[in-house]
């Protein structure tokens, strides 16, 4: 699914997913919380995610489905492009840019950028690309020319590195509602899976709880700037 007219309100967050569950599992709680704050939040996923072991494109889109709801979305999209084999291609691009057209959001979100899957570092890629492509005049590109004012980096790692984020998202008051998006996502977390403990969902919370750690939180979510974040207010911002 994708847009082919513009919003009659400009989402405020984005999220580049390269699958689906991987906005729940790494954006979630930041989705949730901006969401109660009436903010306008939406998804781009690229692929359908399959295939998968126990997977397949119909039960993953009724799993989405469900999650969609938990998360409060105001839109959710997919462009369909190719699971394993997902390319920062110029066809890639121009989708991407039109969807950031047509929906015109104040910050993106997206997978960071150091990683050992391909489809989410090619996600990066494409982000960034299309971010700039997004803005171009005189082009057959859909909507009005537009370039997102943000792009923050999400962790979305498979690597066993610990890299140091730019500020961490307070999800202390949602980080159940995060888990129970995360959680319909059956084919991926249950079905065929040990439940022995730890289990893929006992990681993803206690990763929640170690950013949380970091910022003096229950809960927290982390987030890569390449570009300096302006601050007004030490006390407002939360710095202090």
């Amino acid at each position: 699914m994708s847009l082919s007219v513009p919003l009659d309100v400009p989402l405020d967050v984005l999220v580049v997913a390269p699958h689906p569950d991987d906005a729940e599992i790494s954006t979630g709680g930041t989705l949730i919380a901006c969401g109660r704050r009436g903010l306008r939040t939406g998804v781009i996923e690229l692929t359908n995610g399959e295939p998968t072991p126990h997977g397949s494109p119909e039960l993953r889109q009724s799993e989405t489905d469900a999650a969609t709801k938990i998360l409060g979305l105001t839109w959710r999209g997919q462009l369909n492009l190719p699971n394993r084999k997902l390319e920062s291609s110029l066809a890639a691009r121009r989708q991407l840019a039109g969807i950031f057209r047509l929906t015109r959001p104040r910050v993106i979100l997206a997978p960071y950028w150091d990683d050992a899957h391909p489809d989410h570092i090619a996600a990066t890629q494409l982000t960034d690309a299309a971010r700039f492509w997004a803005k171009l005049s005189r082009t057959d590109l859909p909507g009005q020319p537009y370039h997102p004012p943000r792009v923050f980096y999400y962790w979305s790692i498979h690597l066993r590195n610990h890299p140091a984020p730019s500020f961490v998202f307070d999800i202390s008051d949602v980080m159940d509602e995060k888990m129970r998006a995360v959680e319909c996502y059956k084919s991926q977390f249950h079905t065929g899976k040990s439940q022995e403990f730890p289990t893929a969902l006992d990681d993803i919370r206690d990763r929640g709880r170690y950013w949380g750690w970091a910022i003096h939180a229950k809960y927290g979510e982390p987030f890569a700037s390449r570009e300096s974040v302006r601050v007004v207010d030490f006390f407002s911002s939360g710095l202090a």
